[in-house]
């Protein structure tokens, strides 16, 4: 039994790491750091200790550190865990610039210990499906690719860290990690970025928006958000040369989250045969029942590779392959240019 200390129990914390956590075999969540507020621990967690720092859970006999605090203290908890001996898992964006993210997968080498970024989105059964469809070559060769994550909330809201102007806030931060490491599990290091990040509501201090293209040599990966665009349009569409893929509708396993449900449930993500994808081909359409996964495959994988039983798979190396991507899209988008992968 390996035994984990998350830092941060805000929305994230509460929502996409506890209760996924928990339903992992092998993994006990033992102490959380609750910086802020009087509040009484949390009552769904009675075997839980609750402390106010991260010095007092670094004192616990603790195997793996999960960080889900505000993107600008990232790289410092990190840091301070994996000095501490702790194997780390840090939420999204994995630091606000790619030196932190350097110092460290270097500073986890050094102590021998696995660092590694929450990318629970791979395992969502809409981008399984993808992935199937992809590999299986009815589409033949990809020329066309999107992705939209879309969300319509033209108010901002009040006191929220990631609408203020803070390094590695905004959209493009918090929503690319995921719709990139989904594009480079498909299709691999890109050629070039070419990006469009900026601010649509009235009053925003930080991007609500981007349109992110990712070059490659006979094809085009293109990665959409907006915060005023109801997603009632396609979440995916993927064009080949013998076909195209479209399906409807978002992965169901945060909106079970928010509702209290958890991985452990059984089919707690699955998903109406309404929202299932249609391969078309110029002979016939096919409906493409969609895939079940669960984010709970992220932290099995985690417990795997620290019991050495898997390769992770998360890698320090890919997750700074993500880091540059958001990095050079933001570049992209000051220059007006699109920028190449290699200098």
């Amino acid at each position: 039994m390996l035994n984990v200390g998350l830092v941060g129990f805000g929305f994230a914390g509460k929502v996409f790491h506890a209760p996924v956590i928990r339903a992992v075999d092998g993994l006990r969540l033992t102490t959380i750091v609750q910086r802020h507020g009087g509040r009484a621990p949390d009552p769904r967690y009675p075997e839980v200790e609750f402390v106010h720092s991260v010095d007092e859970l670094l004192k616990r006999q603790i195997d793996l550190v999960v960080v889900a605090t505000p993107n600008t203290s990232h790289h410092p908890i990190a840091k301070q865990a994996l000095l501490a001996g702790r194997h780390v898992v840090v939420d999204k964006p994995f630091t606000t610039t790619l030196a932190e993210a350097e110092d460290l997968v270097r500073l986890a080498k050094q102590q021998r210990r696995i660092v590694t970024v929450y990318q629970d989105r791979r395992h969502t059964g809409d981008f399984a499906t993808v992935q199937q469809v992809v590999s299986e070559g009815a589409l033949g060769h990809i020329v066309l690719f999107e992705s939209h994550f879309d969300r319509f909330r033209p108010e901002q809201k009040p006191n929220a860290w990631r609408e203020e102007p803070l390094p590695g806030s905004g959209v493009w931060f918090d929503i690319g990690p995921h719709l990139f490491d989904q594009a480079l599990l498909l299709f691999g290091i890109p050629e070039a970025v070419g990006a469009d990040i900026r601010i649509e509501r009235a009053g925003g201090r930080i991007d609500d928006a981007f349109d992110v293209t990712l070059y490659y040599p006979h094809s085009r990966a293109v990665l959409r958000a907006s915060m005023l665009r109801p997603p009632v349009g396609p979440t995916w569409i993927v064009n080949g040369t013998s076909g195209s893929f479209v399906k409807y509708g978002m992965d169901p396993q945060e909106a079970a989250l928010k509702e209290g449900r958890t991985p452990d449930e059984p089919d707690w993500d699955t998903e109406p045969p309404e929202l299932y994808g249609k391969l078309i081909t110029s002979d016939a359409t096919r409906t493409v029942p969609t895939l079940r996964s669960s984010f709970a495959r992220y932290y099995e994988n985690v417990r795997d590779a620290m019991l050495g039983n898997a390769q992770l798979a998360v890698t320090p190396e890919w997750s700074l392959d993500v880091m540059r991507g958001l990095v050079l899209a933001a570049e992209s988008t000051r220059t007006r240019r699109v920028e190449p992968w290699s200098a």
